[in-house]
């Protein structure tokens, strides 16, 4: 078990089986399924959240764990950070932040709130609309944030892009500030996304 639990790809793909086989365990008690509109929906809300834990996630892994402590790394062992984790992270970083727009987005569009949520429901009146429309304005916002300035700053900071030292520094507090200004809107947006199921 240790072999098997001590790869990432083995243990990831057994835990897609076990979520498969879960699924159609939970659908045929239900009678089956069908490849539907609540199909699709579901399927799509199911990645949406998977992306968005894996966003936030790493948002929060930055900002409570890697900056605060950066000052407390001696200086000979900070390349490992810079050079080995923190790009690995980014990767992951920003194609969870693509990648819970898109499905957040398809979502909204299958269920046909699309449009009310990206206006705000101006004139439906409907408050569910409005509320996971500010929570998916808020989700855009900081999508762009992380691939427009955190992930340009980054790669001058970590020395992906050569530049000047006192433009690395800049770049190293510019992403710094757009990060935590992320994990400002994180609380209000996860906020708005639940409250609106509970809305009518």
């Amino acid at each position: 078990m240790g072999n098997f639990l001590s790869s990432l790809s083995k243990t990831v793909h057994a835990s897609l089986g076990l979520a498969i086989l879960l699924f159609l365990t939970l659908f045929f008690l239900n009678d089956g399924f069908a490849f539907d509109t609540l199909f699709w929906s579901w399927l799509f809300r199911y990645i949406h959240v998977v992306v968005a834990i894996m966003w936030i996630g790493l948002l929060w892994y930055f900002n409570f764990v890697q900056i605060p402590n950066m000052g407390k790394i001696p200086d000979d062992q900070k390349p490992a950070i810079g050079k080995v984790i923190a790009p690995a992270a980014l990767f992951y970083f920003r194609w969870a932040a693509a990648f819970t727009v898109l499905t957040g987005l398809i979502l909204a569009l299958i269920n046909g709130y699309l449009h009310d949520a990206m206006t705000l429901s101006v004139g439906s009146g409907i408050p569910k609309h409005t509320a996971i429309g500010i929570g998916m304005w808020l989700g855009v916002i900081m999508a762009f944030n992380v691939w427009f300035v955190i992930w340009p700053n980054q790669k001058r900071a970590l020395g992906i892009v050569e530049c000047e030292p006192e433009i690395k520094a800049k770049s190293a507090k510019t992403a710094m500030l757009f990060s935590r200004t992320n994990t400002l809107l994180s609380l209000p947006m996860l906020l708005s996304m639940v409250a609106a199921q509970n809305l009518y």
